[in-house]
């Protein structure tokens, strides 16, 4: 979010302010329903070029005024900007999130809230979005932090720039135009980072600083520009219109599916740009006439603190209704408390830091930062502490029975269920612990093979599949050492075992998977397994699949091509039927419902929703291959419950906890004997 420089009243430009409220009505339309506005996103990015031309306005002005630029000074007015309005905001949200908050989010909620304090927040985000554990992971209250982190990482490089110009200006008289190269080069080397990283990793490439200084970047090389001189007259009108207009364009264009920044950032932080470059007309019937009405104005005054409330209060309000999106009513309560709410800290809390100067030195500053951050840090501190006393619970078997509870006449009742629904997230296989999951970019399944085992075991069985294959990796481990057998692995994420293309994430064709599956088949001519284990997500879709029906019938023709060259070199395949799966957070619904988990049981009808296509691949090869079904482990009288002998089956809506396929070890094995006989 930008921040106006002290001093910067003597050039207002009302227009500016005016397109600051279009930026944050864009981005809170966008929140309370994504419907309205599929990309009202680029709010924020009208924001980084809002940013970009008043603080390099400000450092422009101060290099060619005073022949020097002060870094302590710059922090200083940051600090005095920001920090007081965004502490607060932290601090509450913090508060309220003991509340409110299922007690399974407040650790990443604490996470969040300390890299938010320090700026990091970011980082933080595209670390998680590429981490295919926590890629699910429901949005915490202060995530729309990440855009402020983008800006202070950026004004940590942008200040120096402009001091070293200001010193070489000094002694050996270096240009404007010097200038101008450095700040071009930042723009050119950081739009070609957003556009390559945009493509290959869309996730993460969103938060990160390098894909979007370019954005800030566009905004200095205007303030440097203006400063020498105005466009004419003629073509101010036509451009603002203009400007606005691509603004507005994307934000209704655009949707998640866009991929972004990339490319598709150009048209709103190009349509921002030629706002501000039209300047303020002499008409009426100008953008800029229109931006500069006391009503945008006032939105504009209020847009920081607007912005730093609304997404906390959104995500509050969605715990509390229990629903996925927000109706009329909650929509109309959040944004009226977001706009008074923001009122009350432009009033209390920015105004008075700002007009009585309590911020002034850098030794205040300083206080001011460091207090904030520790503040912020022990209310994390003590949500992490509530959450790690919840977690506490010891597995105990005559307690935490799983599966063998199945047809007994009562369980036990009132015990701790294990592992704690705040602990169910990290209930993982070993092999998650030892990097044995191949990850989406990973293709050579030579580089990436683990074994568990004796060299000199009797039997050799390899595991393939996605992670819903490896989830079965702890029971199969447990019948390893049991039979003496050498456990080979093979599996990866995302990746069903088929010959078909099937989608990535985001859609696109998963090359990196069929040439995993396929480098499999070449390691099996070599190792020529004894037994050959398989599961995989029924959600798996082949690229460009039109319909359901049409994706699974791919999937399964895939599997058959693949299995049947696997026959060939290897001994049975084995086809483990694909777990229940929840259409809700069921980790959430459990913490929230301790005394009674039915609540958050499903019918077996919705749990198995999706046909598995290994059944039919299956069929298709014949004696080579056999299924195995446990979903009478998983499933009762026509139920699937969350929780079964006290043990928590699920660790997210499609996976099973380590605890619970541990336990199912040895009806594994019963089955397995019995399709192999």
């Amino acid at each position: 979010m930008p921040a106006t420089p002290p001093g910067a009243e003597r050039r207002f430009r009302p227009e500016v302010q005016g397109l600051r409220a279009v930026a944050v009505l864009l981005v809170l339309v966008y929140h309370l329903n994504p419907a309205l506005l599929p990309g009202g996103y680029v709010g924020v990015d009208v924001f980084f070029v809002i940013s970009g031309f008043l603080i390099t306005s400000l450092l422009y002005r101060e290099a060619t005024a005073h022949g020097r630029v002060s870094i302590r000074g710059f922090y200083v007015r940051r600090v005095r900007r920001l920090l007081p309005a965004a502490t607060v905001v932290l601090l509450g949200t913090g508060v309220l999130s003991f509340f409110v908050l299922p007690i399974t989010r407040l650790t990443d909620t604490a996470w969040q809230l300390a890299a938010s304090a320090l700026y990091v927040e970011n980082l933080y985000l595209a670390r998680q979005a590429v981490d295919y554990l926590a890629s699910d992971t429901p949005p915490s209250p202060v995530q729309h932090f990440w855009s402020l982190s983008v800006e202070e990482q950026f004004y940590v490089v942008w200040p120096l720039l402009f001091a070293v110009w200001a010193l070489t200006r000094r002694r050996w008289r270096t240009t404007a135009r010097a200038l101008t190269v450095l700040l071009g080069s930042v723009l050119v080397l950081s739009f070609a980072c957003s556009v390559v990283l945009t493509s290959q990793e869309s996730a993460s490439a969103y938060f990160l600083p390098t894909t979007r200084a370019w954005e800030l970047a566009v905004g200095g090389l205007l303030a440097v520009g203006l400063a020498h001189g105005s466009l004419p007259e003629r073509v101010r009108a036509p451009l603002g219109w203009l400007g606005l207009a691509a603004v507005v364009a994307s934000a209704v264009a655009y949707d998640d599916a866009t991929p972004f920044p990339g490319w598709a950032a150009a048209l709103p932080v190009l349509g921002a740009a030629a706002v501000i470059a039209a300047e303020q007309g002499s008409g009426r019937l100008t953008a800029s006439a229109l931006l500069g009405t006391a009503p945008a104005r006032w939105v504009g005054d209020v847009s920081y603190s607007l912005y730093l409330w609304h997404w906390p209060l959104i995500v509050f309000a969605l715990v509390l209704t229990g629903r996925d999106g927000l109706g009329p009513l909650d929509t109309v309560v959040v944004a009226g408390l977001s706009v008074l709410l923001a009122w009350a800290t432009k009033v209390w809390v920015e105004d008075p830091v700002r007009d009585r100067g309590l911020v002034r030195s850098g030794r205040s500053a300083l206080a001011v930062a460091t207090a904030g951050m520790v503040s912020v840090a022990a209310v994390g501190g003590a949500a992490y502490l509530q959450v790690d006393r919840s977690g506490s619970v010891t597995f105990d078997p005559s307690v935490h029975t799983g599966p063998a509870a199945i047809g007994r006449s009562a369980d036990s009742e009132g015990e701790w269920t294990y592992p704690s629904p705040v602990r169910a997230e990290d209930d993982l296989p070993l092999l998650y612990d030892d990097d044995c999951q191949a990850s989406k970019e990973d293709s050579d399944p030579a580089s990436a093979q683990c074994v568990y085992g004796a060299e000199d075991a009797g039997t050799t069985v390899a595991v393939v599949g996605d992670s819903h294959s490896a989830q079965w990796f702890p029971a199969l481990h447990e019948m390893a050492e049991e039979r003496d057998w050498r456990l080979f692995l093979y599996t990866k994420s995302s990746c069903a075992f088929t010959d078909t293309m099937t989608a990535d994430a985001e859609g696109g064709a998963y090359e990196e998977c069929r040439e995993w599956n396929r480098g499999v088949v070449e390691e099996f001519a070599e190792l020529a397994p004894d037994l050959v284990f398989t599961s995989s997500s029924t959600t798996s879709r082949p690229f460009g699949a039109e319909t359901i029906e049409e994706g699974k019938t791919a999937i399964a023709e895939g599997m058959h091509r693949l299995w049947q060259d696997v026959a060939e070199v290897s001994g049975p395949i084995v086809a483990i039927r694909d777990t229940p799966r929840h259409q809700r957070d069921v980790v959430e619904c459990v913490s929230a419902n301790l005394d009674q988990p039915e609540r958050c049981e499903v019918s077996e009808g919705e749990a198995f929703e999706h046909a598995d296509p290994q059944e039919e691949a299956v069929l298709a090869l014949g004696d080579e291959a056999h299924m195995l079904d446990l979903s009478d482990r998983f499933c009762v009288d026509g139920a699937c419950p969350a929780v079964i002998g006290n043990v928590m089956i699920y660790r997210d809506a499609g996976h099973i906890t380590e605890t619970y396929i541990r336990l199912l070890a040895h009806d594994l094995g019963s089955r397995l004997d019995r399709a192999l006989s």
